[in-house]
């Protein structure tokens, strides 16, 4: 006699398994409330703003002058998230941002115009991205220490080419771009270039072999160099892409300062960073977002704003950003273990 043996009802079995949601789906739905999270924490800014100084915070120049001022810093962010991602980490972008800016419009190089001024800019960024690529990539030299190196050096050499001064831009067409003239429908250029450096860097990391790849060396790079990724050379294009970034934000400075100077880009390293750890992406590597990196800055630039329509003290913003970071870190670390 044939004897029907029922599968167990504690969730062993085949059965139970398919119905188990997918692991993909469970960090999906993660990502997708720390998205919702930072949208709510932005529209509460927003409101604080809007009941503090109604007047002057939802004025239109002054949220085109927050996205303008976003986008700078922005653009460095998106290239900073793609290095964390991958497990390093890159002190020397705010340093690069200033060397970029004071060559690219020191007087020899404005005598060649906006093209000049732009290309000096994002040459500059990309040499440095590849120098620093090369020391941690093959020079095995730890990200820390060749960053901090890179900070140390620019910043040199940034004070050199200007002794001191501010070098003014006299080329009309760079100038032209910070006029109100240039917006297209209401949005600054800036912020147009902002949001196509932003859509490029998601499509990149979520659409694109290389956006998997930094992903798995984050996650773990001998097992990516077990399934044959060329670790060191993706390591290398990653820092050409953060030295990217920089060099167009340097070139966003210009526009918006209409000068180059040797303290440009102060501290936008700690922003960056900051930005990219509160929009949840692991600073152990393997796991991040563009999207949330956005998020990050947008917060980070509306507090500024507020607090300076509120005429408060710089060190109580400063305070107000570190307890946020505190608070972003203390989150990571409670749902990293179930990611």
């Amino acid at each position: 006699m044939t004897q029907h043996v029922s599968p167990p009802r504690g969730g062993t079995g085949k059965a139970a398994s398919a119905d188990a949601p997918p692991a993909w789906r469970s960090l999906t739905a993660r990502a997708d409330l720390r998205t919702l999270s930072l949208l709510g924490v932005l529209a509460v800014l927003v409101l604080i703003g809007g009941i503090t100084q109604p007047d002057s915070f939802l004025d239109t120049r002054n949220l085109q002058l927050v996205l303008t001022q976003a986008s700078v810093i922005g653009v460095v962010t998106v290239g900073m998230t793609f290095v964390i991602i991958s497990g390093g980490i890159d002190l020397s972008v705010g340093a690069i941002v200033a060397l970029a800016s004071v060559w690219a419009t020191t007087v020899a190089t404005q005598e060649y115009g906006f093209a000049g001024i732009l290309f000096t800019a994002v040459v500059v960024g990309l040499g440095c991205g590849l120098v620093n690529g090369v020391l941690v990539a093959y020079g095995r030299v730890v990200p820390f220490i060749a960053t901090l190196a890179m900070l140390a050096s620019a910043r040199g050499l940034a004070l050199q080419i200007t002794e001191g001064r501010t070098q003014v831009v006299t080329v009309p067409g760079v100038l032209d771009l910070g006029e109100r003239d240039s917006y297209v429908l209401g949005v600054p250029p800036l912020v147009l270039v902002f949001a196509a450096v932003t859509v490029i860097g998601w499509l990149l990391l979520n659409r694109t072999t290389f956006g998997r790849r930094t992903v798995a060396v984050g996650g773990n790079a001998e097992a990516a160099r077990l399934a044959g990724i060329d670790v060191r050379r993706q390591r290398l294009y990653l820092y050409l892409l953060s030295g990217l970034c920089c060099g167009i934000a340097a070139f966003l400075l210009i526009v918006l300062a209409g000068s180059g100077q040797n303290t440009n880009g102060n501290l936008y390293e700690l922003d960056a960073i900051a930005a990219v750890i509160i929009g949840g992406t692991l600073l152990t590597g393997g796991r991040g977002t563009i999207v949330g990196s956005v998020l990050g800055i947008l917060i980070f630039t509306t507090i500024t704003n507020i607090f300076a329509l509120n005429n408060l003290q710089s060190d109580v913003q400063q305070i107000a950003k570190g307890a946020i970071i505190v608070v972003a870190v203390l989150v990571q670390r409670r749902t990293g273990s179930t990611t």
